[in-house]
């Protein structure tokens, strides 16, 4: 079987079906397929369903535990692109990932929430994104706040940000200035900026580094914790992990090649107000404007990506 066969393959998903009423979940692995930990966390909770170990009781959960099988196949973060940009239905698909991006849409749209089990380059503590407040503006209008929110605060993990969205569009009005191409705000949607396009919720969780071996039980426990908490099987509400929650205000941009991340810091790591987190190419240091956190620090970053973005302390707690 040729390359071209594979990638006329099927989407596999599976579904559970409880005989009481409740909430549809759906949870996705690999939507980067050079990240592991969502297919063995969500393989394993199929198994457990299948022997009864979970027992869905109410409501419905699809896993979906390769969303992308040609980057997955490749084990390449993308297949043609990057899947998790620009996430929507096109009718005349361009590469891979607009072709498989349609089915997946059509099952994002079938659930209530999301659970999107991701892992990251680098080192640092799994952390939790979440969306905005809710709200009525044009760039992610949302009502389901609330229980996204309180879905974020059970799945285990210590730290949540938020802001993703509105700091996308400060890096596309960064990136403007360069002689690079344009993009749409649009390229900063996702399966959960979709999800929450749909009318329901979602998050994604980062379990740690792609080669962590404990990242693969982090998005196992994620799983339990999240049909728990959604009540879909019997079993005592999960704690509130969260402890952190850190909003995105800014983001640095590789304006020359050559720009890149600099010292030991992690996403999540707190760095006080004048600590160098970066270095411009002619040797320039570049600052923390402010105490914050550092997120997804780069050291080799293309021109016109992120070195890396700067968050805050947060006033949003897990039922804010």
């Amino acid at each position: 079987m040729t390359a071209i066969d594979l990638d006329d393959g099927p989407l596999e998903s599976v579904r559970f079906t409880g005989l009481k009423p409740g909430p549809k979940l759906i949870v996705l692995g690999a939507v980067h397929g050079n990240e592991p930990c969502g297919p063995t966390a969500i393989l394993r909770a199929i198994d457990d369903c299948r022997a009864g170990r979970l027992k869905i009781l109410r409501g419905e959960v699809t896993f979906v535990p390769v969303a992308n099988p040609k980057a997955f196949r490749q084990k390449t973060r993308e297949g043609d692109r990057n899947l998790n940009r620009d996430l929507r239905e096109k009718p005349l698909a361009n590469d891979y990932e607009d072709r498989i991006g349609n089915p997946l849409c059509a099952l994002l749209r079938q659930h209530d929430a999301l659970l999107d089990i991701h892992s990251f380059r680098g080192e640092g503590e799994p952390f939790v994104f979440f969306g905005p407040q809710n709200n009525r503006g044009e760039l992610e209008p949302f009502a389901r706040a609330e229980e996204e929110a309180a879905l974020a605060g059970c799945l285990g993990v210590a730290i949540g940000i938020h802001g993703w969205l509105d700091n996308y569009a400060r890096l596309l009005a960064i990136r403007a200035r360069l002689d690079v191409p344009r993009l749409a705000v649009t390229e900063g949607y996702g399966t959960t900026e979709f999800m929450r396009f749909c009318g329901g919720y979602a998050v994604t969780l980062e379990c740690g580094s792609h080669d962590d071996p404990e990242a693969g039980e982090i998005g196992y426990a994620a799983i339990r914790n999240t049909l728990a908490q959604l009540q879909l099987i019997d079993a005592a509400m999960p704690a509130l992990a969260l402890k952190d929650v850190i909003e995105m205000v800014d983001v640095l941009l590789c304006e020359t090649q050559g720009d890149a991340a600099e010292g030991p810091w992690r996403t999540g790591d707190a760095v006080p107000a004048g600590a160098i987190i970066a270095r411009r190419a002619d040797g320039t240091p570049v600052t923390a404007p402010r105490d914050g956190f550092v997120i997804f620090p780069n050291k080799a970053p293309k021109l016109g990506e992120a070195i890396c973005h700067f968050g805050i302390a947060g006033s949003r707690g897990p039922a804010a």
